[in-house]
């Protein structure tokens, strides 16, 4: 049995945060989320909050803290795309990709070590993309933020390892979401064929993931890099 934990997951409204939220609720914890529209799952608290911007995460935190007790387990989920190939991207569609799903990431992270300094206790898990470690053509600058996350959690490990810290990272492939049901059904039949299990995902196979490594059995693993993507990123 796993102890209840407060739990923030960012980005949680919708597609992977809102199962990430909803399978950490259906465990028994205390669930809030960050959003900057729409609510997460029932029974979880919403906070308002944009990742690009540290005051506002500091705000979230402290209502999150006020209504749940300090931070214990961050999902750093919140994230954007802005595809285009290399040579039409602009300074800015690279620059803004970065500092929502990176340095985003690095802000809600240093916002949550606090507490858990305090509590010697904390789990920090990184939401990547099996794009980060395999690349994609169109995505220069999704791709290296998702990479960045790897060397952020690793890094982090070094620093908090000895404190019952742990920081990891998922890396999902393609999740059935609404913009994967919208691609054309010969562009999935495409995709699908380079992926080894000849699916995609479900949310709630990346979630289950993520609970187990918010859990005391996971207590040994950081610095790890763990893919949910039926084996379409292998050996990256």
């Amino acid at each position: 049995m796993t102890t209840p934990r407060t739990i923030l997951v960012t980005g949680g409204n919708r597609g992977i945060g809102f199962a990430i939220a909803t399978e950490f609720l259906a465990l028994g914890h205390r669930v809030a989320v960050t959003a900057r529209s729409g609510e997460g799952p029932a029974g979880s608290l919403t906070v308002r909050a944009d990742v690009t911007d540290a005051g506002s995460i500091d705000a979230a935190f402290t209502a999150v803290e006020a209504e749940y007790g300090p931070v214990e387990v961050v999902v750093a989920n919140a994230g954007m795309t802005r595809d285009m190939l290399m040579m039409r991207m602009t300074d800015d569609d690279f620059t803004s990709v970065i500092d929502t799903n990176l340095s985003g990431a690095f802000r809600v992270v240093k916002r949550a070590s606090k507490g858990m300094l305090k509590a010697r206790f904390g789990r920090i898990i990184l939401v990547s993309s099996v794009v980060g470690l395999l690349g994609s053509a169109g995505q220069v600058n999704y791709s290296a933020s998702k990479s960045g996350l790897v060397g952020l959690a690793r890094s982090v490990t070094r620093e908090l390892g000895a404190r019952g810290i742990t920081a990891n990272v998922v890396a999902p492939g393609f999740i059935e979401t609404d913009m994967t049901a919208e691609l054309p059904e010969a562009q999935q039949a495409d995709y699908k064929k380079s992926i080894p299990a000849g699916r995609f995902a479900t949310a709630a196979e990346v979630a289950k993931v993520i609970v187990w490594l918010a859990s005391d059995d996971a207590g040994y693993i950081s610095g790890a890099v763990i893919p949910v993507d039926g084996g379409l990123g292998m050996g990256h």
